[in-house]
């Protein structure tokens, strides 16, 4: 029985690696999100940036987190056995709870997750003794340590309200002063926002990322904390002047730097502090091991009262957690998807909105534009004019550049800048603070404060908002929930309750794992929709082809899907065909809308070029329409219950599939290649295959008249055909608008 104990361990051991992975999946947002949105640097860089941060400060940190061993509950009040069983539960839910807000790419807290885990099975097996030895439930308290966990919720609240709050005021501040035009000003203030900047910073990497550690003496250290003042006008003197010269001397560009050195310290503390969400139980369950076999005490009778004192640290075991930490920085698609929701929430232009308005969304954001009005009318005419000149954006062509930055650096070095002194001071004061909220959240209130929250966007980022930090909570009440079920399990039913739950992990995790690499395959055919970026006319026939060959492609696709499974009468395959016809009119929309975003170039030779842009995608998008039409319809029928089409009726809509398919390949083939020689012969085809469409409906009207279907059929029958037919008639005037343009933009060339 005794072997069981060494296998869990061994079980928490590979969990503990799991749980890196998915860890940093999770909190890469953390540091990467400033960085990697305002492309002040290469992704390269930024990736080695924080990898030499993440090394730095795994191999910095200094001891465990203690809340594992005595923070949540009073370790002398439980044994060896039941110690197990509550840091078996809390990995297992760890891991699982991570895992899915990673697939689904929403960023959440590691540090809340696995303090209301340890909470909430810690909390099960305290019933569960307290049951056993017929004690009354009121005594629950001297299991658990409720003034922690009481203190932990409301730090929660408060950095979120607090982080929010402070990243508006400061950029508020900071873009006044500064404006867009931020790299026009005179090198003085440049020099003396770096010193700030990068004060604030060395500030967060001396209190925060190397608290604790062997590695500044501590005698330095403990004059920082104690000479605060004079720490922080030392380094805002010596750096403002170091920035100085180098803007001045070697032309560099200080807001990189700040970003940069932002970046590292995030990184540093990030593993130097948050490295034990991920491995402090295993170690705490390591050491728990090694007390109870040098004991020779029955399990069941060993007190674990060892766990209140502090746990040395493990170089070895740190060095290789950080290895881990940095291989999945680099290789992990969930972490860019954790990215990319913080990114996109926050950017300054225009983005496929991820998040659709709710009801909370849309008050919040009508009752801001009232405020804003009364705001507004107290305002002086002078002051609301200066506000508008500072916060004016440059109406330059980077809004049609290729991979253009989601906002400037300004912003970048601010959430950088706040999210540190915030961090820091919370660690001064010893306050509970999840690094995830803070960083969220004032990146969150920079983009507000910035504008970026249009009266076009505001409602679906606020809607955004609302979805992550509504997951925060969600993530407390389902860690605690969750993990006092496991416990229960695995102490009703042992070893088999364990082998089972082990198993079911290894399960969902693979499981996600593959549908995190179809969604990212998904993603790269998203992507094959390019962007027109050129402001010829023959450079945008260029760029849009693609555009063509996809619909084209995934029109076929999709066609044939529907076609197939209404013939089957298959609602499940039905059902996954209108997600995917969704899925392709929202990519559609999306590029509809760039074509207004593109219009705004200034470029004076564009007008042809945007007028047959717009042309084209109202096009396509007509032809999605049709597809997505064909369907719903089809979807609809099947799911009412209706008869299914006869014979006939399957075996024409077949036909007129396989003679669009043909058509379809055709065009995709001319498009992929951007040749568009044979346009003319395929535009020949058109009246030959309306011919034959219209002698289908004659057929179905011959039918009709006969009494041999019933009205839904024959409603769904005309309808599909009538959609094949605008489907035909757009392609073809999709065709003679590509070959007439490329062949006048040629002779143009000519010219």
């Amino acid at each position: 029985m005794d072997n069981i104990y060494l296998i869990m361990l061994i079980a928490l051991a590979g969990l503990a690696i799991a749980d890196l992975v998915v860890g940093v999946s999770n909190d890469a947002v953390n540091f990467l999100n400033s960085a990697i949105g305002s492309k002040a640097v290469t992704f390269r860089t930024i990736m080695i940036v924080a990898s030499i941060g993440i090394a730095f400060g795994a191999l910095s940190s200094s001891g465990m987190m203690e809340v594992a061993r005595k923070g949540i509950f009073m370790p002398e009040k439980f044994y060896f056995d039941e110690i197990m069983i509550i840091f078996m539960a809390v990995m297992i839910t760890d891991i699982l709870l991570l895992d899915f807000f990673n697939s689904i790419g929403l960023p959440t807290s590691t540090t809340v997750s696995i303090v209301f885990e340890l909470l909430g099975a810690a909390v099960c097996m305290s019933l569960i003794k307290i049951s056993n030895n017929n004690d009354n439930i009121l005594q629950l308290g001297e299991y658990i340590n409720g003034d922690k966990a009481t203190e932990i919720i409301v730090g929660i609240l408060l950095s979120v309200v607090i982080a929010f709050t402070v990243g508006a005021i400061v950029q508020f501040i900071s873009r006044y002063l500064l404006s867009f035009n931020f790299q026009k000003k005179p090198s003085w203030v440049a020099a003396f926002f770096g010193g700030v900047s990068i004060t604030s910073i060395a500030y967060f990497i001396i209190i925060k990322g190397l608290k604790g550690a062997d590695i500044l003496p501590a005698t330095f250290s403990a004059w920082a904390s104690n000479n605060l003042w004079q720490f922080l006008a030392a380094n805002f003197i010596v750096w403002s002047l170091i920035s100085f010269l180098v803007i001045s001397a070697f032309k560099t560009n200080i807001y990189k730097i700040i970003i940069i050195l932002g970046t590292f310290a995030l990184a540093m503390a990030f593993a130097g502090n948050d490295l034990v969400n991920f491995i402090g139980v295993p170690i705490a369950a390591l050491n728990s091991y090694e007390s109870w076999v040098a004991s020779g005490v029955p399990a069941s009778e060993f007190s674990m009262e060892g766990l209140a004192a502090k746990v040395p640290t493990q170089p070895l075991l740190l060095l290789l957690a950080g290895v881990i930490m940095v291989l999945t920085l680099w290789f992990s698609e969930k972490a860019r998807r954790v990215v990319k929701t913080s990114v996109d929430l926050s950017r300054q232009d225009e983005v496929k909105e991820r998040f659709k308005p709710n009801w909370l969304s849309q008050y919040l954001v009508r009752g801001v534009k009232y405020i804003n009005i009364g705001v507004s009318k107290i305002l002086p005419d002078t002051a609301k004019r200066s506000i508008e000149k500072r916060f004016a954006v440059p109406t330059a062509k980077r809004i049609i550049e290729k991979d253009a930055p989601a906002f400037d650096m300004v912003r970048a070095a601010v959430n950088l800048i706040v999210a540190s002194v915030l961090i820091s001071i919370a660690t001064g004061m010893k306050l509970p603070l999840s690094t995830t909220y803070v960083t969220f959240m004032v990146a969150m209130g920079t983009s507000l404060a910035d504008k970026a929250w249009g009266s076009d966007s505001a409602v679906y980022r606020v809607a955004g908002v609302i979805n992550v930090v509504g997951g925060w909570f969600m993530t407390a009440i389902t860690a605690f929930i969750s993990a006092a079920i496991l416990a229960y399990l695995i102490y009703q039913f042992g070893a088999v309750a364990l082998a089972i739950l082990l198993l079911a992990a290894l399960f969902f995790i693979i499981r996600n794992f593959v549908k995190g690499k179809k969604k990212a395959t998904e993603l790269k055919e998203e992507m094959n929709f390019k962007k027109a970026e050129s402001s010829s006319l023959i450079g945008v026939i260029e760029e849009s082809s693609n555009n063509v060959a996809t619909v084209m492609k995934r029109g076929t696709k999709l066609l044939s899907y529907s076609i197939e499974n209404l013939g089957k009468q298959d609602l499940s395959g039905l059902k996954k065909g209108q997600k995917q016809a969704y899925k392709l009119s929202d990519e559609m929309e999306d590029l509809g809308n760039h074509v207004f975003i593109y219009m705004r170039n200034p470029d004076e030779t564009q007008e042809g070029a945007s007028r047959f842009y717009l042309l084209v995608q109202d096009i396509l998008q007509d032809i999605v329409q049709s597809l997505t039409l064909i369907s719903n319809k089809s979807y609809k029928h099947v799911k009412n219950g209706h008869k299914g089409l006869k014979y006939n009726q399957i075996k024409g809509l077949k036909q007129v599939e396989e003679k669009l398919s043909a058509l379809f390949e055709k065009v995709r083939v001319e498009f992929s290649n951007n040749t568009l020689e044979n346009l003319p012969s395929i535009i020949d085809e058109k009246q030959a295959f309306l011919d034959y469409i219209g002698l289908e409906i004659e057929k179905q009207i011959q039918r009709t008249k006969e009494g041999d279907s019933s009205p839904r059929n024959n409603s769904l029958y005309f309808s599909i055909l009538l959609e094949c037919k605008d489907l035909v008639e757009s392609t073809t005037e999709l065709l003679e608008h590509y070959y007439l343009e490329n062949d006048k933009a040629k002779k143009a060339d000519l010219l």
